[in-house]
């Protein structure tokens, strides 16, 4: 008997652990999913939720195949010995994840099996190209996208794997899934995606037959449908990376003129910045909590307890911002553009420490993942690596003008201003106050004067790198 453990691969196919268990040998497969204290700790409702919804779709697999998921409580170093005597398997196997916190749990997990005699086989299944398989040539990870991308880009990628068959798992019968309650989490605040295995290949059949060709002209503009939706999959593990990089591959070779090619490949090189954050994560897990690059002086950020909060409710009187975090609440999901300016406004603007935005974003992100959030709120932050340059800072309005022009977007999560006019909506930074009081008496003033602000950014900066 064989176990092998689910973790972020809530998927029967193109799962390298779950393949490997199935072909090598005769034995049969038990799948197991362990409900961990210490990782919950660190969880939210909002992505509790949507790992049940997954779980429950990995299950119905199971159940269609005459097995089931068996479902475990606890320290996953006591529970899964447990079983392995239990059901007397002689292996277990998992896919490994590469943030501090699970290569923590996962050697305590193998040295527990070990010592029971049980042996452990780890495989890498979340990238294409594990960690410390891309470096430079002194042999280092990557700190810079650019060439990392080259690397990836020409690397031939490894190939999909088929799902087991009835005949490979295990005849076993798996308690029922917890509820939130049960695991001592509230309902989420806002509605939670639908995650699942045949959510996530509509997601991808949708995407790659049309929007795909689009990406690289319209991702940018949050009010049009040109973004793959699949960062949620991607997180739970609900679709591989190999299929979907095939998926994207045949789109490629489906494209009806060189515009769409390179579409398709300014998507791919999305797949890449995820995998290039996750190795810089994986050699640099401090990375959570701690700025990757270094300043000669501490950063004074202002961290002003007021205009935090006035940025987390969506009342910064800056419409696009505004807009962001309100699709936060209500949504758990944020478009990639919006999140960049959101973001740039916490720290350039409101001087905010960059770990308050990703603390608030982890907390409500659906399709939160710590190697692309941390990467994300410290390239902003102008700490981390390929990082945006201090002095490069986002203008909201322009980017409300120039990624938004119709105000659809801010229209849609701020209805305060459905019926002001989007110049208006532009320019309410300059707008008189009696203006704005009649065009949307509900909406507040802008919290502080960007261009003010700028400068205090940079002079803050500045004196933080010793100038």
């Amino acid at each position: 008997m064989h176990i092998h453990w689910h973790r972020r691969d809530l998927r029967p196919t193109d799962n390298r652990g779950l393949h490997h268990a199935v072909t090598a040998g005769d034995d049969t497969v038990v799948p197991v999913f362990v409900f961990d204290q210490g990782i919950l700790e660190h969880a939210s409702p909002v992505r509790v939720a949507c790992l049940l919804e997954a779980l429950d779709s990995l299950r119905t697999w199971y159940r269609e195949h005459e097995s089931d998921l068996v479902v475990l409580y606890g320290d996953p170093s006591a529970v899964l010995p447990d079983l392995a005597r239990e059901v007397d398997a002689t292996t277990v196997s998992w896919n490994v994840d590469y943030s501090g916190l699970a290569s923590e749990r996962d050697r305590a997990v193998t040295a527990a099996l070990e010592d029971s005699g049980i042996a452990v086989h780890e495989h890498q299944d979340a990238l294409c190209f594990e960690p410390g398989s891309i470096t430079t040539n002194e042999g280092t990870h990557y700190s810079v996208y650019t060439y990392f991308w080259k690397k990836w880009r020409d690397r031939n990628k490894p190939d999909s794997v088929s799902a087991p068959s009835t005949s490979d798992l295990a005849a076993v019968t798996g308690d029922p899934l917890p509820t939130l309650e049960d695991l001592g989490f509230e309902n989420p605040e806002a509605t939670v995606p639908s995650v699942g295995l045949e959510r996530a290949r509509e997601r991808t059949t949708t995407f790659c037959d049309g929007p795909i060709y689009r990406y690289e002209n319209e991702r940018d503009y949050p009010a049009r449908n040109a973004t793959s939706w699949l960062s949620v999959d991607l997180k739970y593990g609900t679709i591989g990376i190999r299929e979907l990089y095939e998926a994207t591959e045949a789109a490629l070779e489906r494209a009806p003129d060189e515009a769409a090619r390179e579409s398709v490949q300014t998507y791919q090189q999305q797949l890449a910045w995820r995998e290039f954050y996750a190795h810089v994560l994986a050699f640099n897990p401090e990375v959570v909590t701690v700025n990757f690059s270094g300043y000669s002086h501490p950063i004074e950020w202002r961290n002003d307890p007021d205009e935090l909060e006035a940025w987390k409710a969506g009342e910064t009187g800056y419409p696009i911002v505004d807009a962001g975090m309100r699709q936060l609440r209500t949504e758990a999901w944020v478009h990639n553009r919006v999140r960049m300016i959101v973001a740039s406004f916490l720290m350039k603007d409101l001087l905010i420490d960059w770990r308050e935005g990703y603390d608030w974003y982890r907390n409500r992100l659906a399709d939160h993942d710590t190697a692309n959030d941390t990467g994300g709120w410290q390239w902003a932050a102008s700490t981390g690596t390929d990082a945006q340059p201090y002095f490069r800072i986002f203008n909201p309005m322009k980017q409300g003008r120039d990624y938004d022009p119709e105000a659809e977007y801010i229209k849609t999560y701020v209805p305060e201003l459905a019926d002001v006019d989007a110049a208006d909506i532009h320019d309410w930074h300059e707008l008189s106050v009696s203006r704005r009081r009649n065009l949307a008496p509900e909406y507040p003033d802008p919290i502080v004067n960007h261009s003010d602000r700028r400068e205090e950014a940079i002079a803050m900066f500045e004196r933080a790198r010793g100038e």
